[in-house]
């Protein structure tokens, strides 16, 4: 896209939001005509013309061949989800509704349930990308020995997340040793981040002996792939989304079908934003992956107060109506900002 900066007067940014904003309601090229009896203007039907030929000629509305109304190009729809953002963001959104678990409650339930709050009000593709497990905190460690040679050791997060690995070793196990490291690792580890220093410290402690170091370490491995889980996206809403398609936009439907099937790309589209606690939003080539180019993407990220453990947003055609997709991404990551302050919580 063009990075010329486009300065516009106050009555053409008026001009261009009432051209979006009636095209998404109606699907259909905006006149002249259909402005100054339904924006009320205060202007004639000459000079709103004149001010649509200089937004044409600005690249932020076109003129289909086949009518005398205008649509909003990519820039144009670019321009108006700008003057969206600038706006105040509400200290509290209004609440969606979502009916989040109980706290402490798996995440991945709270997850999904947003996820298909988001796709029922806005008929768009709600995506919600999970928190990395490294940002989880341990909740609950358990040493099985399951025969007299092989231990099982399960991490428990505070996402509801569950690792289990299976250590052989070369001789029996002392069954005292098992059941100490249990102890050990929950009275030690319990409330603490899976990729934090204190996990370190706690395997080199020490005043450790060489027989309880030695188990410790070759048990450490279940905490470390507990830490390197890869990152989940929750994605709902694709019948709706096909429902609320034009018949030319059936193609990029397809295309987003296909780039879902490819969750990595999407992962990377919502990590790619330049304020993780703000709303955003990508318009068409801006998505720059394959597949997306002819979509927008709207959203924002929820967290703890120090830190963005994910993103909530919806993706559609470009003709989506921004403004609800903003009040709704902003609202559905402030409810689930409030839910994982608790689930997250130290100890």
């Amino acid at each position: 896209m063009c990075c010329v900066r486009i300065v516009l007067s106050g009555r053409q940014r008026d001009l261009l939001c009432h051209v979006v904003e009636e095209y998404v309601t109606t699907g259909q090229p905006v006149g002249s005509k259909t402005l100054v009896e339904r924006a009320g203007l205060g202007v004639s039907p000459s000079t709103v013309r004149h001010e649509l030929a200089e937004l044409e000629r600005f690249g932020l509305l076109t003129h289909p061949h086949t009518s005398a109304g205008r649509l909003p190009t990519e820039a144009g729809y670019r321009l108006y989800v700008d003057e969206l953002l600038a706006r105040p963001e509400p200290s509290r959104p209004p609440l969606l509704g979502i009916g989040l678990p109980a706290a402490r409650a798996e995440i991945e339930e709270a997850l999904q349930a947003t996820t298909e709050m988001l796709s029922q009000v806005s008929r768009l593709l709600a995506l919600v990308s999970a928190p990395p497990l490294r940002a989880a905190t341990l909740r609950h460690v358990e040493v099985l020995l399951l025969q007299p040679d092989v231990v099982m050791v399960v991490v428990i997060t505070s996402t509801g997340g569950v690792t289990d690995l299976r250590y052989t070793f070369p001789e029996p196990v002392d069954p005292g040793l098992v059941t100490w490291s249990a102890d050990y690792l929950n009275e030690r580890l319990a409330g603490a981040r899976l990729a934090s220093r204190a996990v370190k410290l706690v395997f080199d402690e020490p005043s450790l002996s060489a027989r309880e170091r030695a188990f410790l370490l070759v048990i450490r491995g279940a905490f470390e792939q507990a830490a390197d889980e890869d990152r989940q996206l929750f994605v709902g809403g694709a019948a709706g989304l096909l429902d609320e398609l034009r018949a030319e936009e059936i193609g990029a439907f397809r295309s987003l079908m296909e780039a879902l099937e490819k969750r990595a790309a999407l992962l990377d589209v919502l990590a790619h934003r330049s304020d993780q606690r703000r709303a955003f939003a990508r318009v068409g080539e801006e998505l720059e992956q394959p597949g997306l180019r002819e979509l927008s993407l709207v959203g924002a990220g929820y967290g703890l107060s120090h830190q963005a453990l994910g993103t909530v947003s919806l993706l559609g055609p470009l003709r989506m109506d921004y403004e609800k997709a903003l009040r709704s991404v902003r609202s559905a990551a402030h409810e689930l900002s409030r839910f994982v302050e608790d689930a997250y919580a130290e100890d």
